[in-house]
């Protein structure tokens, strides 16, 4: 995933205030012991250096959190680990509409709601509107102020309560039981399709094919298969159009959209490295998107199915696309436009084709109850449509 080009990327051999920070950061989490990296709280700050032990300290921290590993400091990891620095109980939590409060407290939070039976969204340490009425339920239930603030007495009988649900994670059945209520049909469903990259931003080339190009012109084809199906569907960008990311999450969650779809081809420097990923909202530690999850999984199968490319697998991760979009959100990255094979198979129109029909298919199953759901690979698409 792309950092924010705002702010300026913390990388090996980097001086200065923002290296201290992150020293102190990975300090306080137990990832940087003092000496470790050279002094860092004794020397001015103009000198504490990010070296071999700061990049390492980075990269375990950003695989715990399910962040890109590049042992480097963008947007995206010093925030995080600006967040991992809150215990619960170490502040008042309450929402905040103009400013929500983010961190691990509040995903500790969040997770104890979700696990007394109480619907607190997802577990994204975003303190939201959803955990707020979660928590001012939970507070009601249990005789206390229902003001909606998180504070010593809640905290107390936070943690005096056992488990009340138990025999599956209550989000799973509850996000899992709307989505088969609501019908197996795509009639009304809003889907944003998301293609990677744009504008300035070309991605990968090949040739004279760029990865903008490759991820539009299949999520044109996802766009009409979908639509025939009856879904109204959204791109968020056009042909000549890079967005940032938080403009794309922004659209998604403008449009009330049912599911979040961002399409993405890869590239390495290894000459091993190709086949389909894909990726769902989660830290690795229990805390996910549970229909994303499911759709990741189905969206990939089918791909894999239907085009023979490899298949790298389903993942979770805290990207902020991932994070922010309000909705099930999914990121698949079709094949490897850097391998060989791979690149032939997703130049051919025929191939783009057959992902399109392969995330039809996964979206149609998503709908479907279990009883009625058909093996990977062989949904068809109806023959009135």
């Amino acid at each position: 995933m792309g950092t924010d080009s705002r702010m300026h990327i913390l990388r090996r051999g980097d001086r200065g205030p923002a290296v201290a920070d992150v020293h102190a950061a990975l300090r306080s989490l137990g990832l940087l012991p003092p000496g470790a990296s050279a002094d860092g709280a004794e020397q001015p700050l103009d000198s504490v250096e990010y070296d071999d032990a700061t990049e390492l300290a980075v990269r375990h921290f950003q695989q715990v959190r399910g962040l890109s590993v590049d042992g480097r400091v963008g947007e995206e990891t010093y925030r995080a680990l600006s967040e991992a620095r809150w215990s619960l109980g170490d502040r008042l939590l309450r929402y905040d509409p103009e400013r929500p409060m983010r961190g691990d407290d509040v995903t500790n939070l969040q997770e104890r709601l979700l696990e007394l039976g109480y619907d607190a969204g997802r577990a994204d340490g975003i303190l939201g509107p959803e955990t707020e009425t979660g928590l001012r339920a939970f507070q009601r239930d249990y005789g206390l102020t229902s003001d909606g603030t998180c504070g010593p007495a809640t905290l107390r009988a936070l943690r005096q309560l056992g488990r009340k649900v138990t025999g599956g994670r209550p989000q799973l059945l509850r996000q899992s039981a709307s989505f088969v209520e609501s019908g197996p049909h795509l009639i009304g469903r809003r889907i944003v399709v998301d293609p990677g990259h744009g504008g300035a931003d070309t991605g990968f080339t090949a040739g004279e094919t760029t990865e903008a190009d490759l991820v539009f012109d299949l999520a044109s084809r996802i766009e009409g298969r979908l639509a025939a199906a009856g879904a109204t569907v959204y791109l968020t960008r056009g042909r000549a159009q890079g967005p940032e990311l938080a403009e794309r999450t922004a659209f998604a969650n403008d449009a009330r959209a049912d599911l979040f779809i961002s399409l993405h081809m890869d590239a390495h420097t290894s000459e091993h490295a190709r086949g389909v990923a894909s990726y769902y909202y989660g830290t690795g530690s229990g805390a996910s998107s549970t229909v994303g999850e499911e759709f990741a999984s189905l969206v990939r199968r089918e791909v894999v199915a239907r085009t023979g490319l490899l298949d790298l697998g389903s993942h979770p991760k805290t990207w902020d696309q991932l994070r922010m979009t309000r909705m099930p959100s999914v990121r698949l990255d079709c094949g490897y436009l850097s391998h060989p094979v791979d690149r032939l198979l997703l130049l051919d129109a025929r191939v783009r084709s057959a992902i399109a029909h392969a995330v039809l298919a996964a979206v149609q199953r998503l709908y479907l109850p279990a009883e009625a759901d058909p093996p990977t690979g062989t949904f068809q698409l109806p023959t009135h449509v």
